[in-house]
């Protein structure tokens, strides 16, 4: 199964971009995982919130692919433990998925169309984070769940 995250522009912060290396070299050893950087939409600074979500939403979809099974990560989204995660990633894996795409959404999130072509949404927490730091937070999400998956040991829940 190949897992993509998609995200909107690159990320800013070199020690966010430093933890997402480390975690993505760990995961290399369990899948085929790819970030996917869209690029950035220019002067958009006078551009009203819900035309910057439709343009962002048109470049996200362009770069979807008919069977992609699509996790938009949204903070009105499902709450998982580690645990669930993991077991829901296996299920996954398990009903053959061959592609599954994780996206996060710009600063004002996702438009209603990419709502709609989104299979589910996964929120990490009730609380709001930069649409910077969520990277950070998934990839070290995902290598926790394979470390679940497969009886390694990383996670001590």
């Amino acid at each position: 199964m190949q897992i993509q995250l998609v995200l909107m522009g690159k990320t800013r912060f070199p020690f966010i971009k430093e933890g997402m290396a480390e975690y993505i070299k760990r995961l290399q050893r369990y899948t085929d995982f790819r970030i996917r950087e869209l690029s950035e939409l220019k002067n958009t600074g006078s551009w009203p919130q819900l035309k910057l979500m439709q343009e962002e939403g048109k470049l996200i979809l362009k770069s979807l692919l008919e069977r992609d099974f699509v996790v938009l990560l949204d903070e009105r989204g499902k709450h998982m433990d580690s645990i669930e995660f993991a077991e829901w990633l296996d299920r996954k894996h398990q009903d053959a998925v061959k592609s599954l795409v994780f996206i996060v959404g710009g600063a004002y999130g996702f438009s209603p169309e990419v709502y709609k072509r989104g299979n589910m949404q996964l929120s990490f927490s009730k609380l709001t984070f930069s649409h910077q730091v969520i990277p950070l937070f998934f990839t070290e999400q995902l290598y926790r769940a394979f470390t679940i998956i497969r009886g390694a040991p990383y996670h001590h829940g």
